[in-house]
């Protein structure tokens, strides 16, 4: 059940971070490319709210026991961190060593955004994520019962009998 957990959770990071980087590259190169780090917190913010939706009905779906509200509460709570965590990067690039000063490349900070964001920043923030979603937001104290899965479960033991 574990790897299912980690593949399912892993295609719904993949399929946010396509939607993360349309959105941050939307913004970052009109009408935020000053601010990029900026962009990278919105565009988070709107993968998040999609993460949560796949997480919660797909990856997490035998999970819970918590109340939906506190789920949510808890999985923003997690997921807000995971920004910050995914934005650290580019926010030190930029920040510290201004990066942005030095670039006249368009296609070079292109580049250095896409390692600073969605490789470098996802990998840390996936890492706290999947740790605490599984922990915190999505325990295993009480398993849900996938409805799917009773039906299939009540046709194989009337098929047996």
């Amino acid at each position: 059940m574990r790897h299912h957990e980690l593949i399912k959770f892993a295609i719904v990071g993949g399929t946010t971070m396509v939607f993360d980087l349309a959105i941050f590259y939307s913004l970052s190169l009109t009408i935020l490319e000053e601010k990029p780090v900026v962009a990278k917190v919105l565009s988070g913010v709107l993968a998040t709210v999609l993460s949560y939706i796949l997480n919660r009905e797909w990856s997490f779906k035998n999970r819970g026991g918590r109340e939906r509200h506190h789920e949510a509460l808890l999985f923003f709570t997690i997921s807000g961190i995971g920004v910050l965590i995914a934005a650290a990067p580019l926010w030190t690039a930029n920040n510290v060593f201004d990066i942005r000063a030095n670039q006249e490349n368009l296609t070079t900070l292109v580049i250095v955004d896409f390692v600073l964001n969605y490789i470098i920043g996802n990998l840390l923030q996936m890492v706290f994520r999947f740790w605490a979603l599984r922990r915190f937001a999505f325990p295993e104290q009480t398993v849900r019962i996938d409805p799917d899965l009773v039906d299939e479960a009540a046709e194989e033991e009337i098929g047996h009998a």
